[in-house]
């Protein structure tokens, strides 16, 4: 590996060189899927008939603005549903989670999880913390119940079978959030999907497909889902689109999250663009491209550090079915210096310092590094975790792999020059 611009240590140097030739067969699975995305993505745009026109935004009520129009389209399609609601308005994941959740349950109505906890932030939009005249989901009377995944991180289909039977929602979150399991491939969300409608037809399946867009050639729509959702400073902004989120799947639950999002009987034909749109329809058309490089930079993290002695989750060989890969650490010191490190090979903000803090809807201090062109894109490298147990490093990103390379390799860089890593040991 050529080092001329970065003080590394040879052995570091070394080791990346090995891992990289490691993850070949790999790194040529990620090729394929992106090439078969990115044709799906441009279909979607020709069939759509993007023009330039579609790039500009519009003001004030956003009355006949072609442009939303047409990225509700072109997502959709991509997607695979039979709508999509695309807003920059939609702060984060979490935002259009919340409003597809209160789009489509009402007092009475019960909503499962089948795959655990959902992530932190989602917590108090539920109610399992803080739920006390809060305005969340159980304050305004939905019920919520919980299938616990098994003790190998797999769903326990017939504890889904059973729940699904009175439920109006039925919840899957494709990846890890901030926990050990393994994220869901389009395989095991397919077969949650089966499981749930032979119980009750009628249920709604809707998957929080944050950081899983385009890692498969498949989407959770494609197999049965309801609603899908997720951010586009994720993997459908493609590190291009600078805020907002996406709700897709039935044209019908699509219009009643519409009606959440701005008010009952305008729905989907209110909301300005401004001038989100050429980077909304960028982002997306880069979108498959910029995952692929994501997915190399983590598969490479894993194979480095796994050679460094730490395990990771998933393996540097397995399956992807989603962006992010744990690496753990085991202590505070080396999470700290591992995040540190990502900070110093970020291309913005490369001089500050992360430390943990009280983030708001976590219930744990975070760390977060991220030295992004947008703040929070962790579709840029950038890599985050809550102070305890087990001291894991949550690692996602890398719009550009060679930055994404560099940024893994200057956080081992980083621990070494803490003496919090010995290269005797390599392996």
């Amino acid at each position: 590996m050529d080092n001329s611009f970065f003080e590394i240590d040879e052995r570091l140097l070394k080791l990346a060189d090995e891992a990289e030739v490691e993850c070949g067969k790999v790194f040529n699975d990620f090729s394929r899927v992106s090439n078969y995305n990115g044709q799906k993505v441009l279909k979607a745009f020709i069939d759509n008939r993007v023009s330039e026109s579609c790039l500009k935004g519009t003001t004030g009520y956003g009355y006949g603005d072609v442009g939303r129009d047409t990225i509700d389209k072109v997502f959709a399609q991509s997607l695979g549903g039979e709508d999509a609601l695309v807003r920059h308005t939609f702060v984060n994941g979490t935002h259009a989670l919340s409003t597809a959740l209160f789009g489509v349950l009402r007092a009475g109505d019960i909503m499962v999880s089948v795959t655990g906890k959902p992530y932190d932030t989602l917590e108090e939009v539920i109610g399992i913390r803080n739920a006390k005249e809060s305005g969340s989901l159980v304050d305004f009377g939905v019920v919520y119940e919980q299938v616990d995944l098994l003790y190998d991180g797999t769903p326990d289909y017939d504890e889904i079978f059973k729940k699904a039977k009175s439920a109006k929602v039925v919840y899957i979150q494709r990846s890890r959030g901030y926990s050990l399991r393994p994220s869901l491939c389009i395989d095991i969300i397919e077969r949650i999907v089966k499981t749930a409608k032979s119980a009750n037809k009628n249920v709604i399946i809707m998957v929080d497909n944050c950081y899983g867009e385009f890692v498969e050639k498949r989407e959770p729509l494609d197999v049965g889902a309801d609603l899908i959702i997720g951010s586009l400073i994720k993997n459908p902004g493609g590190g291009i689109a600078s805020t907002g989120g996406y709700i897709a799947g039935k044209a019908d639950l699509v219009e009643k999250c519409a009606d959440r999002l701005t008010c009952i009987g305008m729905g989907k034909e209110v909301g300005c663009s401004l001038n989100q749109n050429r980077e909304i329809l960028l982002g997306l058309f880069m979108a498959p491209q910029v995952v692929e490089s994501a997915l190399k930079t983590s598969a490479f993290a894993c194979r480095f550090y796994e050679k460094l002695g730490f395990k990771t989750f998933p393996e540097s060989g397995e399956k992807r079915t989603d962006i992010i890969a744990s690496i753990l650490l085991g202590d505070e010191k080396k999470l700290t210096a591992f995040c540190q490190g990502i900070q110093k090979g970020s291309p913005v903000d490369s001089f500050a310092v992360p430390e943990a803090w009280d983030m708001p809807g976590y219930d744990s201090k975070v760390i977060m590094a991220a030295g992004a062109f947008t703040m929070g894109a962790s579709i840029e490298l950038s890599a985050d975790a809550p102070i305890r147990e087990p001291f894991a490093a949550w690692l996602q990103g890398g719009i550009t792999y060679s930055s994404g390379k560099m940024g893994v390799i200057l956080s081992a860089m980083e621990m070494l020059n803490r003496k919090l890593i010995d290269l005797k040991s390599l392996r």
